[in-house]
């Protein structure tokens, strides 16, 4: 499904971040983690405390920790929450999204009758006593999604899954899902200008989202799609994400997402990063210390995108906040790996904005490709997935190069 990259010559490298040739053959669809998130330090989002801890973010919940649950402490930066693994309940597949489509619309009764769902519905009906629930969209060990009606509404209720509490990084998934909830709330306030699921209600406490549900389908159904949009899609996607980028909203509203020099840190002490790697990064991250910062999705990622009769519509807001220039330009090129024309518009665009914006979004793509690898090179992988492996070493060579060559420009 993923072919290997060629490498560029030195003037390409200095002209523009090109992408690695891809081949013509591609074998069929793969099977991959869920995916992770970018690790960040955890603020708090228009002027909310810190997140609950422990036992009391259970009591809230109404969930009871066993005694044999892992013990629970907050993620620090870079540290990802495993793979899914077969058994554990949750699909291999990229999760369904609030407001996307599933594939196949089949209703199944009884898979609202399972405890967890019903622990999740209970929790709806608080917040939402007219929620009539239609179809469980999604059931696994950190999200569940019931699509369903209030009225003739069509809306998603999102809720954090009672397995979660066995989790070692359940304090981390109910701070991503207080920091969602808060975007959504701050989205009513200060619209974007960009299309989003409308929010209908949220219980803070016990980490229940009940937004509309969108027409349309995702832009991708897999985090490294083997089938890339048509060039119109991805030119209406990067329209979309760059209009949020440029907003202002005011800046107390976000917060951070990315200790940058700490994500250097702990890729160099892996062995990902060398130490000119490492000096490099570190060079354009002093040029880059009074560059404004950029609002960003933070995980826009195709399956996170609708293709709306109105438009795209972005989805899933965990990692939304302030990053350095051309942080969902880097996400989109990465997973882009099989479209030679939108890698090279994403880097046309990263260009456009002067040699500051050229060497954010380097920093940024070099951050993501290690994450890329971190999450993807595991024991245990098969064939298709080291070929996608292989070319994630690919580009991860190609950016660095890119990177020395910016700071040579210096």
């Amino acid at each position: 499904m993923y072919s290997s990259a060629t490498s560029p010559t030195p003037t390409a490298i200095r002209t523009a971040l090109r992408p690695p040739t891809a081949a013509a053959g591609r074998p069929g669809p793969k099977q991959v983690p869920p995916p992770s998130r970018p690790a960040a330090p955890r603020g708090a989002v228009d002027g909310r405390p810190a997140d609950p801890r422990g036992q009391a973010a259970r009591t809230a919940l109404g969930l009871r920790s066993p005694e044999t649950a892992a013990p629970a402490g907050p993620r620090g930066p870079g540290i990802r929450i495993p793979a899914a693994r077969p058994g554990d309940g949750r699909s291999l597949r990229p999760p369904t999204r609030p407001g996307q489509p599933v594939t196949q619309e089949r209703i199944d009764p009884s898979a609202l009758q399972t405890p967890s769902v019903r622990a999740a519905l209970a929790g709806v009906s608080r917040i939402c006593p007219a929620f009539t629930p239609r179809q469980v969209l999604r059931e696994g060990s950190r999200h569940i999604l019931v699509a369903g009606t209030i009225g003739r509404a069509p809306v998603v209720a999102k809720c954090l899954a009672p397995q979660a509490v066995r989790s070692a990084y359940f304090d981390q998934l109910v701070a991503d899902f207080h920091h969602e909830v808060a975007v959504y709330r701050a989205f009513v306030r200060h619209r974007p200008p960009v299309r989003l699921p409308r929010l209908v209600a949220a219980d803070h406490d016990r980490c229940v989202l009940v937004m509309e549900r969108v027409p349309g389908r995702p832009a991708a159904r897999e985090r490294h799609p083997a089938n890339a949009p048509t060039p119109g899609e991805v030119r209406a996607l990067l329209t979309a994400v760059r209009t949020l980028n440029l907003w202002r909203p005011p800046t107390d509203v976000f917060q951070p997402r990315l200790d940058y020099q700490l994500e250097i840190a702990r890729y160099h002490s892996v062995g990902q990063l060398t130490d000119r790697d490492a000096g490099d990064l570190r060079g354009l991250l002093h040029g880059l210390g009074h560059a404004p910062l950029q609002l960003c999705h933070g995980d826009a990622l195709l399956s996170n995108m609708l293709l709306a009769p109105s438009g795209p519509v972005l989805v899933d807001w965990e990692q939304a906040g302030w990053y350095l220039p051309g942080y969902d330009l880097a996400v989109l090129w990465s997973v882009l790996s099989g479209d030679t024309a939108a890698r090279r518009q994403i880097s046309q665009l990263a260009q456009s904005g002067g040699t500051l914006a050229r060497d954010a979004f380097l920093v940024n793509l070099v951050l993501v490709l290690m994450r890329e690898i971190r999450l993807y090179d595991v024991p245990g992988a098969g064939e298709e997935q080291r070929i996608m492996i292989r070319r994630l070493y690919d580009d991860a060579a190609l950016a660095r190069r890119a990177v020395r060559a910016a700071v040579g420009t210096r």
